[in-house]
């Protein structure tokens, strides 16, 4: 039967009617040539958010921050990064193939942070034996925790100290504006380059924005352009995000209220264990994978799709209503009872 109700993440929203129609409007040019006036308006719009010089457009979330990591980086020099966070280990490597840099891993701590003074201890000394230490990446938020901004200033200070970058993948940095009331420029402020993904709780169906220095995003630009980035007539991609920031943002605090709500309602069932709920995730622990095949299974049979793992990530978005929340705890219950 047709999935109804998808909680496998929030990349599955479907742009509504009016996002269509701004798109469909949209005055486009050939942005490879910067005559694209949509995009234009869009890139000036998010880096006076984020209180940065600049940004640039790309398709997804991968390509920016594979773009930072290319422009902060060459080869040979290493990058210091969270063992679970995205940049390190959900895209693909792009940055050791593409790029020639060194990641260099770090345990994540349970509340998203890295241990700053185990970071310190390993970058690398001015020594030809060692991978050039540049630049410390983070992201905000991490399995949907809002990272405290003090731990960000605090890596601020720890880059400063060292002569090192500080990059942050905001893929749902407006999910931590929302939960923590800071504006946009005041998360953005300690880093010198910020991925902002809009294809995943704003709803859109493509694109992404890195911000940063004038000088920064023309090094990104260059590397859009030779890894093929470069797209022409992409209005069409811009107006989306832009309709996405005047309608989308303020909204996300009911996908939070919505995640609450369905974590209440699975605490206490038989044979699952959740971990603290933040912002639009719901984690729960299975006691064995074939526990989690059962139920998931016996949810898509009743129009529910959810991931089929003994560690289950549900997640609300601008496509799941209080009323479907409502339908799957019930059916969460039957499979359980």
């Amino acid at each position: 039967m047709a999935m109804l109700i998808d909680l496998r993440s929030d990349t599955v929203t479907q742009p509504c009617a009016a996002m269509r129609a701004a798109m469909a409007a949209a005055p486009v040019g050939d942005d490879v040539f910067g005559d694209d006036p949509t995009i234009n308006t869009l890139q000036q719009r998010v880096a006076a958010m984020a209180g940065k010089e600049a940004a640039l457009i790309a398709a997804s979330g991968t390509q920016t921050n594979l773009l930072a990591l290319l422009s902060h980086c060459q080869r040979g020099e290493e990058y210091l990064v969270g063992q679970e966070y995205h940049t390190y280990r959900y895209e693909a490597g792009g940055a050791a193939v593409l790029g020639g840099i060194v990641p260099q891993p770090f345990e994540v701590e349970a509340d998203g942070t890295l241990d700053l003074a185990r970071v310190e201890k390993r970058i690398k000394p001015d020594d030809p034996h060692f991978p050039i230490t540049r630049l410390l990446a983070l992201e905000n938020t991490h399995t949907g925790r809002v990272i405290p901004q003090a731990f960000m200033q605090q890596a601020r200070k720890l880059v400063d100290k060292h002569g090192l970058k500080l990059h942050l993948d905001g893929a749902r940095i407006f999910n931590a504006a929302v939960a923590t009331g800071l504006s946009l420029q005041e998360l953005c402020a300690p880093f010198d380059s910020i991925s902002i993904c809009f294809s995943k709780g704003l709803g859109t169906p493509i694109g992404s924005v890195l911000v940063g220095s004038k000088k920064f995003i023309a090094r990104a630009h260059r590397w859009r352009k030779m890894l093929g980035g470069g797209m022409r007539q992409a209005g069409i991609v811009a107006a989306a995000m832009d309709y996405a920031l005047d309608h989308n943002v303020a909204r996300l605090a009911d996908d939070h209220a919505n995640a609450a709500r369905l974590h209440q309602g699975l605490h206490g069932l038989p044979g699952l264990t959740l971990e603290p709920q933040h912002t639009n995730m719901v984690y729960i622990n299975y006691g064995s994978l074939e526990d989690a095949l059962k139920v998931s299974d016996y949810l898509r049979e009743h129009g529910v799709l959810v991931s089929r793992a003994q560690r289950q990530r549900l997640v609300t978005h601008l496509n799941v209503s209080a009323a479907d929340v409502e339908r799957v705890i019930g059916l969460f219950a039957e499979a359980l009872s």
